[in-house]
């Protein structure tokens, strides 16, 4: 049978379309096949950004012999982890759980029933430092399941019972003062961050920290954030040309990246350089945070108006070699002067592998305009090298992590057009990705994906809908995030227990559940702050309880590894601040179409680096752009309250219960500032406003 890649939507199937091996994408079809012939399942998951993901297809996969053998031994299974994460999740656990380490790519052998048996990682083409070769695995595991099947059939039994045992038990209440100062016995206090290298970037956990911050005044918790955010912005894990951030830093200095960019990493510090920037004034804040959201228009946007998933770490099969430098190259595009001054400005020396370095900026330059200059040659000359590959499958729910965080900033830093892309990414989804109450996961050039959404969809796209009523005063966010939430009440808890997949998804060999903070938010984490919004501009005591439900599946995760649910104790500290609600009357006539409209799907798109796709008519006015002491009003709200404030901004008769009874004061727009619908009186000033939200007040 042949390869039946090339049909699929993924960017990452689609890579390995022209492999020899018999690749199926994941379906019951594909188990039933093994069922007939009696012959297991080698389950082979990654994504299009993985280095080692494509060395393993390189030595492998695309060699004729190995496909072969895997031909007539096995029925084999490719997966997107990126499209798929239900069933990466079941995997992944069982991997850990056999090898003690995880990672991708993700090699695992099944039995027709789908129960794991033996699972890895990357196998080498030869087997070398103590790893044996990919095709001795294949040799083993065959033998062994033609002579030992019971003992095989077993193991996969046993496993997946133990997966269903492990479920995460909840606890009570999460300990706010205890997280920080756990995470203070971790903190590196020379190069920011926690732990040792590889140093992933915490977002999640600095998110927090500025919260408890704002809260509390401690100042060791800004601290933490201020050495981090530094040390992060101005080493080479930040591109210092273009912007964006990679994935993480292979050294505890933040010097040398993995060099993927992913869209969820560059939303999170997107969203958490505002903050900063909004707690501190630091302009390191303010300036990575325009040319990171700058960088996910430029460089990720898609035609359609949303955004991709990432871009490779390889260029011509070397990482990093889009990125990196030697003082050659500098010198042949920069003048004498001009190149020595960069050599020694950004750490050229070697950085990085055969005497290239990643570029670097440990301080700020003594010329600001000289470098602003020399920044722009180089990535004029840059663009001219092959640009990295780019996944252009638009995920559900790290699209909505990208709406909140442009929405917040384009307020906050009066950039209206950060707003624009916001709504037009969330058309996107809602138009494309929603049917009925149901959301899918995934598109691609406009075309739905079929797999189903789990629970971070739901739950990041609904608190992103949440976000943008605020600075919209589009009354249809509001009912999209209702009607998100109302179908994860109903499909995604059973017995008091939050899951990834919905009760009518389709029925895998565990029903995952994690409520852990790890590269992305988990998605109980993420319904518990989206649940937590909703409530506030309902109070509703169903999703108020549905929301502290959610929160406790992560309160003893939080008391003993804060790193590992950074985004939970987020949403606690949201809740010991009140949480506040902010009721903006704009006017008393009702709305109208009041999010812009963005480029029309199917229009022709830019190339990556250039300019963002044009608007097809003009943006409308909304509250956050509206002019005047209205959209002031707006941006004080959004950037003096704390992060998870509900925020709504409108007509009188939006249709939003926190909006009921409200209404202009003396024919002037109006704040109205509230704890669980007990309001201050309103103010029509924006520093009456501020003062309002000051955390004294």
């Amino acid at each position: 049978m042949a390869n039946e890649l090339g049909r699929s939507t993924s960017p990452y199937l689609r890579q390995h379309a022209e492999n020899p091996v018999e690749w199926r994408e994941w379906s019951e079809l594909a188990f039933a096949e093994a069922r007939e012939r009696d012959v297991p399942v080698f389950l082979s998951v990654g994504y299009s950004a993985c280095h080692w993901c494509h060395v393993m297809a390189h030595e492998s996969f695309e060699d004729p012999g190995t496909a072969a053998y895997l031909s007539e031994h096995f029925v084999s299974v490719k997966v997107d982890r990126e499209e798929r994460p239900d069933v990466d999740a079941i995997y992944m656990a069982a991997t850990v759980a056999m090898t003690g380490q995880g990672g991708w790519p993700m090699s695992a052998f099944l039995t027709p029933a789908g129960e794991p048996f033996f699972c890895g990682t990357y196998f080498p083409r030869e087997a070398r430092g103590g790893m044996a070769s990919f095709r001795q695995v294949l040799e083993a595991i065959t033998d062994a399941w033609q002579h030992k099947r019971e003992q095989l059939d077993g193991i996969g039994k046993r496993v997946v019972s133990q997966l269903g045992a492990q479920q995460a038990a909840a606890g009570s209440e999460v300990d706010l003062e205890r997280a920080v100062q756990l995470l203070k016995t971790e903190f590196d206090p020379v190069d920011g961050g926690f732990g040792r290298a590889p140093k992933f970037p915490p977002s999640m956990v600095l998110d927090f920290l500025l919260r408890h911050q704002r809260r509390t005044g401690n100042e060791d918790a800004l601290a933490m954030v201020a050495q981090t955010c530094s040390r992060m912005a101005r080493g080479g894990m930040y591109d210092q040309l273009a912007g964006g951030f990679a994935r993480y830093s292979v050294d505890g200095q933040w010097v040398v990246p993995h060099f993927e960019k992913m869209l969820y990493d560059n939303a999170l510090l997107l969203d958490v350089y505002t903050q900063w920037w909004t707690v501190s004034g630091e302009p390191l804040a303010r300036r990575i945070a325009v040319e990171t959201a700058d960088f996910l228009l430029g460089e990720l946007r898609t035609a359609e108006g949303g955004f991709a998933s990432a871009l490779d770490a390889d260029t011509e099969g070397e990482e990093g070699k889009y990125y990196v430098w030697t003082p050659s190259e500098l010198r042949s595009v920069l003048s004498a002067d001009d190149a020595e001054w960069v050599i020694g400005l950004c750490d050229v020396t070697g950085t990085f592998e055969h005497g290239s370095s990643v570029l670097q900026l440990r301080e700020d330059p003594a010329d600001d305009v000289r470098w602003s200059r020399i920044r722009e040659e180089l990535r004029r000359a840059r663009n001219l090298r092959t640009y990295p590959g780019r996944d252009d499958k638009v995920v559900a729910a790290w699209n909505g992590l990208a709406i909140t965080a442009l929405t917040r900033a384009g307020v906050v830093l009066e950039r209206p057009e950060y707003v624009e892309a916001a709504v037009g990414a969330a058309r996107l989804i809602r138009d494309v990705h929603l049917e009925g109450a149901r959301l899918y996961r995934t598109s691609r050039d406009g075309v739905r994906g079929s797999a189903d959404g789990v629970l971070e969809d739901y739950a990041a796209f609904a608190q992103a809908c949440l976000t943008l009523l605020g600075a919209t005063g589009d009354v249809e966010w509001f009912r999209t995030a209702e009607l998100l939430l109302d179908r994860v009440l109903e499909q995604f808890v059973a017995d008091g227990t939050y899951y990834d997949t919905a009760a009518d998804a389709e029925q895998l060999v565990w029903r995952p559940q994690d409520p852990t903070d790890n590269a992305t938010p988990s998605g109980v984490s993420l319904t518990a702050e989206a649940l937590t919004t909703l409530t506030s501009l309902t109070g509703t005591a169903r999703y108020e309880d549905a929301a502290h439900q959610a929160l406790a599946a992560s309160a003893a995760l939080a008391s003993q590894a804060p790193r590992f649910a950074g985004r939970a104790l987020a949403v606690a500290e949201s809740i010991a601040a009140g949480p506040l609600e902010i009721a903006i009357v704009v006017t008393t006539e009702p709305p109208t179409t009041l999010s812009p409209t963005t480029t029309a799907p199917g229009s022709a798109t830019t190339a990556p680096g250039s300019a963002t796709p044009a608007s097809t008519t003009p943006a409308s006015t909304t509250p956050a752009t509206a002019g005047g002491a209205a959209s002031e009003l707006v941006r004080v709200a959004f950037g003096n309250a704390p992060w998870g404030t509900a925020i709504v901004a409108g007509a009188a008769d939006l249709g939003v219960p926190l909006m009921e009874g409200r209404g202009l004061v003396g024919g002037q727009p109006a704040a109205y500032v509230c704890q669980r619908f007990t309001c201050k009186l309103p103010v029509t000033l924006p520093e009456d406003l501020r003062q309002l939200l000051r955390p004294s007040a």
